[in-house]
């Protein structure tokens, strides 16, 4: 049984840092893209951050290039989204997704998963 589990949201003040993680079952990360998604109430659901684990290849959507970065722990079967520098305007519900299909940079430019997670609420607030 396909599952993704997000863990590690959570409160943080502007500019301050967290560490999402993403656990996957059913699935090995070579044969999946994995990617980060995040929404805000009344709002589409927009792709931050995806990887190519069997490649190592990645994709950011320029709203946080140079701030978050995403790797991938084949051991663990786990994917982690490192986020520096927050905003408020970060503050959403993030998801992992994933994807065995098209490109990396279609997986997240155009939100596309075959599986997704439940999702985790990241606050940036001072």
């Amino acid at each position: 049984q396909v599952q993704l589990v997000e863990s590690g949201g959570g409160l943080a003040q502007p500019g301050g840092s967290l560490r999402l993680s993403c656990e996957v079952s059913g699935f090995t990360l070579d044969n999946y893209y994995i990617g980060w998604f995040r929404q805000v109430p009344g709002r589409w659901r927009e792709g931050i951050s995806c990887i190519d684990s069997s490649e190592g290849t990645t994709y950011y959507a320029a709203a946080v290039k140079g701030r978050f970065t995403i790797t991938g722990d084949s051991a663990k079967n786990t994917v982690y989204l490192q986020m520096n520098s927050l905003k408020p305007e970060d503050t959403a519900v993030y998801y992992c997704g994933a994807e065995c299909q098209g490109t990396l940079q279609a997986m997240c430019a155009m939100v596309r998963s075959d599986y997704l997670g439940q999702g985790t609420q990241v606050t940036v607030s001072s």
